[in-house]
């Protein structure tokens, strides 16, 4: 891979990512879009839930020792990565997903759940399907950064490959992007998912979504660009 890829997912995400562009031979260059922190939530009685969602892993981590009250509960966890925060926090019945949060819910119905304790962002896509009741508490913030960071202009300068990996960062790049005023159509992006691609807006040089919601697959549909 010859370009280099811009990251702009928060810490820890961006460093894990850093390193596996490494470990390929890549360079990587990581400017944050945001700053994520821990929100103090009142965890509910474990008893009035079925199961546990965990659509990020900001959301295993941030928790606090709380989430082990709900350790007894199945757990579906949007992908991967947030499986394996979920499981270093303790909790141990994963059901992990491969698509996004609707999947998720729509999966959790099908398995017979009624109630789930949904734990998000202050910013959340908002998630429901018929027979399933989602009760939810904010346990962390992603403040986003205000403006384009200067690294993350020069690596456009650079031609890098930017990788985008959630919809919230999707919009959010292309707002700063226009501020900046850069242009899309001389960009190549990767992104997570088609919801990512979605809310980064149309009219990119190029454009290559993942295969699957994971950094390996993310890393691979960039990889498609620099062919």
């Amino acid at each position: 891979m010859n370009a280099p890829l811009l990251i702009l997912r928060p810490e820890p995400g961006a460093s894990a990512t850093a390193a596996r562009v490494a470990k390929g031979g890549g360079r990587a260059i990581s400017t944050p879009l945001f700053t994520v922190k821990a929100e103090s939530w009142h965890p509910p009685s474990p008893d009035g839930f079925d199961a546990l969602m965990l659509t990020s892993a900001h959301a295993a981590r941030l928790a606090g020792p709380a989430i082990a009250a709900y350790a007894h509960l199945p757990v579906y966890a949007v992908g991967a990565a947030t499986a394996s925060a979920a499981r270093k926090a303790g909790l141990r019945q994963i059901r992990e997903g491969d698509s996004d949060g609707q999947a998720l819910v729509e999966r959790a119905a099908r398995d017979g759940i009624s109630r789930m304790l949904h734990l998000a962002g202050r910013e959340h896509r908002p998630l429901a399907t018929p027979g399933l009741l989602i009760e939810r508490r904010i346990v962390y913030a992603a403040d986003p950064v205000a403006q384009l960071p200067a690294a993350a202009r020069s690596a456009l300068a650079d031609d890098a490959v930017t990788l985008i990996h959630s919809p919230r960062a999707g919009t959010l790049f292309r707002q700063l992007l226009a501020e900046a005023g850069g242009s899309p159509e001389k960009l190549r992006l990767a992104t997570i998912s088609a919801a990512a691609a979605q809310a980064a807006g149309e009219g990119w040089r190029a454009l290559a979504i993942a295969r699957q919601p994971t950094d390996d697959a993310l890393l691979a549909a960039a990889a498609r660009l620099c062919d």
